[in-house]
């Protein structure tokens, strides 16, 4: 069973011989039989080339079929660790360095900012070179020795088999190493949530250097014995088209991919018709109920939204599938993981006590590396069992269904009254002419803080900010009603598609 898989390469036996395992738009497919035999060339590969388990290997590709495979083939042989490959080369300089990468992967004729770092650092290039004609995700390695290989062969369920670095939005970036165990745990956490099965195929339009669309999408369809459509990542224009194409039972998305999926709808209503989608998954940001339901309506199909972090290896709650009930504005029940809420005393609190989230299961990482100050704040013994602290803050209902009210970071303190942001942008959304908001702190002489809000307007309609302002202050309390209310074309996102509060009121020129 996917279940009881503890490594990549336990993990890959789940699919049948001959059935298909990696598709992308225009190339043949790649069934298990041919992803099996790619996983362990390219192992026998990299130690040939001095790299072997515990060796850390940047991988800085173009999402798609290549980075999907090389992924699960490298993990089988050393430690993965995908970057953002828009990154610029400081970026690129910080993240190789803080990695202690001992070879980079990129595409053959890549001679960009990654090749340059990884020169100047003697990092060993590797080229990844794709044959003519060649199934989604085949590939072979080239380039030069990074020295001899210490530990060869096929990673086991205690070797790291992931690297990534928080976003570090307020501090340095931390690296969150996971090991095989960790994510094979979380495949299959989230394959049962889903009810994944081999018949069941994924749209990834997520980006593969994040967690979300390496676990969510990646590994729990193969963990399932299912299969993956890699897409170039996400385009709205060319989703349509896609799920013509690929024919899938679900897709998962982080919420501004779905928001502009459904403003395309309408005029791909012969695409939408056709799609039968068993399931939409939601992860990585709150879901606007809003959304929720304009999405079931549409595609005709359950919305599940989950509850993930990295250092998580993703998943932590979920909405369940029919015929269990999910609520719009819950991220669910725990789904993998225990899932509690504690206060800063380490005392669990009781259902609809605000407090803390709290997690503590097989998918959950040691600890950050190297960073003992980190871990002492971020990891809680109670009565023998270690609890991570996710820095979100969040209740549980009676039957165990969890409502996040924000991260503790961007906690709207206005006066020394607490303030959820995503209550403010719930209401908001409301408002017939919003599209989108993300509601955000703004830096105040005599309140310490104060509400702002940036409001994206649906194509065709107006509103101003007094009315915006003044529809708030119906259904809110004054404290809660934003001060300032920015209309843009376009919110600032993340990397990953994620609307971010924390420093928008200085991108947006409310702070100095």
């Amino acid at each position: 069973m996917a279940e009881q898989a503890r490594s990549v390469s336990s993990l890959l036996e789940q699919g049948a011989a001959g059935t298909p395992a990696l598709l992308a738009p225009e190339r043949p497919t790649m069934d298990y039989d041919r992803l099996r035999r790619l996983v362990g060339r390219t192992t026998a590969r990299l130690n040939g080339l001095g790299v072997g388990r515990g060796d850390r290997v940047a991988i800085v590709l173009p999402n798609g079929p290549e980075m999907a495979a090389s992924f699960v083939a490298i993990a089988n042989a050393a430690t993965t660790a995908p970057l953002n490959p828009a990154y610029r080369e400081d970026e690129l300089d910080f993240y190789l360095s803080d990695l202690n990468a001992k070879a980079l992967v990129v595409m053959a004729g890549d001679d960009g900012p990654a090749v340059a770092v990884a020169r100047r650092r003697g990092i060993a290039v590797l080229r990844l070179v794709v044959p003519t004609a060649a199934a989604a995700g085949e590939f072979e390695l080239q380039g030069e020795a990074a020295g001899t290989t210490a530990s060869p062969g096929d990673a086991g369920p205690d070797d790291i088999a992931l690297v990534l670095h928080t976003s570090g939005t307020t501090s340095r970036p931390k690296i969150v190493p996971l090991s095989h165990a960790n994510i094979c745990a979380s495949a299959a956490h989230i394959g049962r949530t889903l009810a994944l099965t081999p018949a069941d195929r994924c749209l990834n339009i997520m980006p593969l250097f994040h967690i979300h669309g390496l676990m969510a999408a990646t590994l729990s369809s193969l963990a399932a014995g299912g299969s993956l459509y890699a897409t170039p990542g996400f385009n709205a224009l060319r989703f349509f088209g896609w799920l013509d194409d690929a024919r899938p039972s679900w897709y998962t998305a982080v919420p501004t991919m779905h928001q502009a999926i459904l403003a395309r709808a309408a005029r791909n209503a012969d695409s939408v018709a056709a799609a039968h989608l068993r399931f939409i998954r939601s992860s990585s940001a709150s879901l606007p109920p809003q959304v929720m339901v304009e999405l079931e309506r549409v595609f005709r199909c359950p919305v599940i939204e989950s509850y993930g972090m990295t250092e998580a290896s993703h998943q932590m709650a979920s909405n369940p599938l029919p015929p269990a009930p999910r609520y719009p504005g819950s991220v669910g029940i725990a789904a993998g993981p225990l899932v509690g809420i504690m206060d800063d005393g380490d005392r669990l609190l009781p259902p609809g006590e605000i407090g803390e989230v709290v997690i503590s299961g097989p998918n959950v990482t040691a600890g950050y590396e190297s960073n003992p100050d980190a871990n002492a704040k971020a990891f809680a013994m109670v009565d023998g069992r270690r609890w991570f602290r996710t820095g979100d803050q969040g209740q549980m209902d009676q039957a165990g269904y969890l409502t996040l009210t924000g991260r503790l970071k961007e906690i709207i303190n206005r006066g020394g009254e607490k303030i959820s942001p995503l209550e403010v942008d719930a209401v908001l959304m409301d408002h017939p002419a919003v599209a989108q908001v993300v509601t955000f702190a703004v830096r105040h002489d005599k309140l310490g803080e104060e509400v702002g809000c940036a409001v994206v307007l649906r194509e065709g309609m107006a509103a101003a900010d007094q009315e915006l302002r003044g529809f708030a202050a119906g259904r809110l309390a004054d404290f809660k009603v934003p001060r300032h209310v920015v209309i843009l074309d376009e919110i600032p996102k993340g990397a990953t598609g994620k609307l971010q509060r924390i420093g928008l009121a200085k991108r947006l020129g409310l702070e100095a």
